[in-house]
Formats: C-alpha cells, structure tokens, sequence
C-alpha cells in the first residue's frame, strides 16, 4: 500500500498517513474487511468514518473542560451566534475544530476561547487528554496530535452588559 505523507508547517515530522484510494475524500477507512461466508461476522466488510464525525467528537469533548468558554476564531463565532438566536437552529458543536484523517490516524486542530483567570496551559493539556480519549475511544483512529490556538480571554464584564431600559412602561 502507497501512503503519502502530510507535514505540518512547524515540523518535518509525518502528521498523518493517508491512502492514496481513499474511500471518499470525506471518510477514512477504519477497518478493512473481508468478504466470505468463512470469516468471522465482525471483520465482514469495511467501516468508515466520516471527517464530520471526527470533528463533532473532537468539539464536543473539548466543550466538557471547565474553563473553555467557547470555540472558534472571532467571524466564525459571530456567525455561530446569530445562527444560535434563529429559531430551529442549532449550535454547531465543530465550530473552531479542523481534523485531518488517514486510514488509521488523525490530527486534530482546536481554536478555543478560554475564561479569564484559568491557566491557560492547565485547560489546553485538559481538552488535550480529553480530545484524545474521545476520538481514539469512539473511532479507534490514532490522534496525533492535537493543536490548540488559544483566539480570546473571555472576560466576566462581558456577561454583565446591562440591558437599555425600556423607554415605555
């Protein structure tokens, strides 16, 4: 099997190995099955994984650490909370997550915005250990690694705006 080799910009080391003939270009293979009336029923075909699943599991685990506030660069987390206020829609749990897969590996990258006052290393080796856990326990993928852009302090005054008062009673 022919693998190539991605690398991130900061290191010459292999991030993630990655089929040629990929399933799809938005699914990584998991499992390579085989097909026969002989062979054991859980290794009978193939499972894939989609990159959306990755990336939900990925934010959703990185949401559970006390002390990350929200995900996501400034415009994507504007457009996140105007998306929230529509009636019917939902909060998109992958906002600020980016995943890259291979066959049996993936990388993970995280945009947080964190509370004022934790330490930040604390909560980015916590939503790392956690990411980790979720994604290899869930997918049976190998994470990599896990890189985490800390984009904002969340400050408490931020969640005191006084409302205007109503002119008519």
């Amino acid at each position: 099997m022919t693998t190539q080799q991605t690398a991130p910009a900061s290191s010459n080391a292999s991030r993630v190995q990655t089929a040629k003939a990929s399933p799809a270009p938005s699914a990584t293979a998991v499992s390579m099955g085989v097909t026969g009336a002989n062979e054991p029923a859980d290794s009978r075909g193939k499972t894939s994984i989609a990159d959306v699943v990755v990336v939900k599991i990925a934010g959703m685990a990185a949401r559970e650490i006390p002390g990350v506030h929200d995900m996501g660069g400034g415009l994507s987390r504007t457009i996140g909370a105007v998306r929230d206020r529509v009636p019917g829609g939902r909060t998109n749990v992958g906002r600020g997550v980016k995943v890259e897969v291979g066959e049996r590996q993936t990388a993970i990258d995280l945009d947080l915005v964190v509370e004022y006052g934790v330490s930040i290393t604390d909560v980015a080796g916590d939503v790392r250990e956690n990411v980790i856990a979720a994604v290899e326990r869930t997918t049976g993928l190998e994470v990599v690694e896990v890189n985490i852009t800390v984009n904002d302090v969340h400050l408490p005054e931020e969640d005191d705006a006084v409302p205007a008062e109503a002119r008519v009673e």
